[in-house]
């Protein structure tokens, strides 16, 4: 069967959105449906679960992972399935020939389990293969031969060589460079409803980044890996240190206080993005002796929406006569990049077909 004739039917629930695409065999989305986060209501973006989700961000300081859960089971089925398949003019019988894919990891294991267990669902009603993918192989193979993840919960900088065959040179040990962010903005009073990176970046430009020294994670090792849950307790300590209250907004913070986090906030940015300078540059040198032929590092992921993140790395890349790339785009929704990313890897390999 011709493989633009065929659909493939994707759940995810790896992130705080609920994402669902319908794409055809050769990679064409037809639609998209993602609730939490976006803003091209083309893709299917719904704005009072963008607001719900800035509200459930403000509430608990960042991702709960069993609020998550209990998010993607409320609207998995109903609204996000449904709203791809009446987006692409098809209904579930137009789709017994489609490939079930789902995204398996890496991410919040209560998240991924609602997603998975849709899937099985669908491919068990209709007979058909299910196929669980690794969504950081779709950005790796989409995006480019060289590249940094950058999300909340998970860092890794992998070189794609071709289909399966991968070279991973650096990952996270512990915690990632978005939940050093959330916690940051959670302990320093800062509006969440953004996500703790954007309200981070804001309040560093009052602060002074040099005023608190704190040690750059992982310095005598000399890998590619990141670790991040050193750099978190230094700034906890910090903020103890300087009594800052995290239930007074720092909107109502008075001006030494304010001071107090913004030079807290300043000094954290820093070297949270030194560290992942330092690890892109040893990076950088590794997949240059592998593959010579390397021309760009594509940055996928939210975190590549910080300013300050993509000036620091295109600063290490254009010192390596390379290109950045940055694949988040504020115009469309992340899951253009996670869910296309994910059905068009599997359009790559015709073992599925």
């Amino acid at each position: 069967m011709n493989k633009t004739n065929l659909y493939i039917d994707r759940f995810t629930s790896s992130s705080p959105a609920t994402e669902h695409p319908l794409v055809k065999g050769n990679g064409e989305i037809l639609s998209l449906s993602h609730l939490f986060s976006g803003k091209n209501p083309s893709f299917g973006f719904a704005p009072a679960s963008a607001k719900r989700y800035a509200q459930l961000l403000a509430q608990y300081g960042g991702v709960a992972p069993k609020q998550a859960e209990e998010a993607h089971s409320r609207v998995i089925d109903k609204v996000v399935v449904q709203d791809a398949l009446d987006r692409a003019n098809l209904t579930e019988t137009d789709l017994s020939a489609v490939a079930v894919a789902v995204t398996i990891g890496p991410g919040l294991g209560l998240c991924l389990r609602v997603g998975v267990h849709k899937a099985r669902r669908v491919a068990g009603a209709f007979n058909l293969p299910i196929v669980g993918v690794h969504h950081m192989e779709a950005h790796a193979l989409v995006a480019s031969n060289f590249v940094l993840n950058c999300v909340g919960g998970h860092n890794i900088i992998v070189l794609a060589h071709k289909l399966g065959q991968y070279t991973q040179l650096g990952t996270t040990v512990d915690d990632a460079i978005g939940e050093a962010f959330d916690k940051t903005a959670k302990g320093l009073g800062l509006d969440l409803r953004r996500s703790g990176g954007p309200a981070v970046e804001e309040l560093a430009l009052e602060g002074d980044s040099k005023s608190v020294m704190f040690n750059v994670p992982m310095k005598n090792h000399k890998d590619c890996n990141f670790s991040y849950s050193g750099l978190k307790t230094l700034v906890r300590l910090a903020i103890a240190a300087r009594e800052i209250d995290a239930k007074c907004p720092v909107s109502s913070a008075t001006k030494e206080d304010r001071r107090n986090r913004a030079d807290i906030a300043a000094s954290f940015q820093r070297v949270n993005v030194l560290h992942l300078e330092e690890k892109c540059e040893r990076a950088i040198d590794w997949a240059m002796k592998l593959e010579p032929s390397i021309k760009h590092m594509v940055v996928p992921g939210g975190v590549a929406s910080n300013q300050y993140v993509r000036f620091r790395l295109n600063n290490i890349v254009e010192n390596k006569n390379l290109k950045l790339t940055i694949k988040t785009n504020d115009q469309i929704p992340r899951c253009v990049e996670s869910s296309g990313f994910v059905v068009k890897t599997l359009c790559l390999d015709s073992v599925y077909y």
